[in-house]
């Protein structure tokens, strides 16, 4: 499928809709896009996908609220996603991508390390301590945040 991303445009409202299809707090919503730098994808004039990135260190720039409108799934438009955003944090002097999920994310834990990243560390209770309402997924409560990391050639 023809994708084309663009960065969003001063003053134009996030997408909500599915940002938080990768978050379900749009006060997490909120830190990440108040510190980071949001992408739409299109497939002709409709919105498909969306991913945020932001800096965290010199040369290491995260992966936040990946997501792809769910009639959409299935299709590789999240590794298209995933791309784009690689190609963008290059241009930004980054040499390292993070990006973090919760451990009841079995899909996305697979998908990311099919991409190429591997396991870096575990935030303990970040869920729990972070977001008001709990998380569960897969049957399995969401409690910590699994951290992966990629270099970038």
């Amino acid at each position: 499928m023809n994708l084309t991303i663009r960065q969003l445009k001063p003053g134009e409202i996030p997408p909500y809709h599915l940002l938080m299809l990768a978050d379900p707090s749009r006060k997490q919503i909120d830190k990440n896009l108040d510190k980071g730098l949001v992408y739409l994808a299109f497939i002709k004039d409709q919105l498909v996908g969306t991913f945020v990135i932001k800096k965290l260190r010199e040369e290491v720039f995260e992966v936040v609220n990946i997501a792809v409108k769910e009639s959409y799934r299935q299709q590789g438009l999240g590794k298209q996603l995933l791309e784009a955003a690689e190609i963008e944090i290059r241009l930004r002097g980054g040499s390292y991508i993070e990006i973090g999920t919760g451990n009841s994310s079995l899909n996305q834990l697979m998908f990311y390390q099919k991409s190429g990243f591997r396991m870096k560390e575990i935030w303990v209770d970040f869920f729990t301590k972070n977001y008001e309402e709990p998380i569960e997924e897969n049957g399995i409560p969401c409690l910590d945040m699994v951290r992966l990391y990629k270099a970038l050639d």
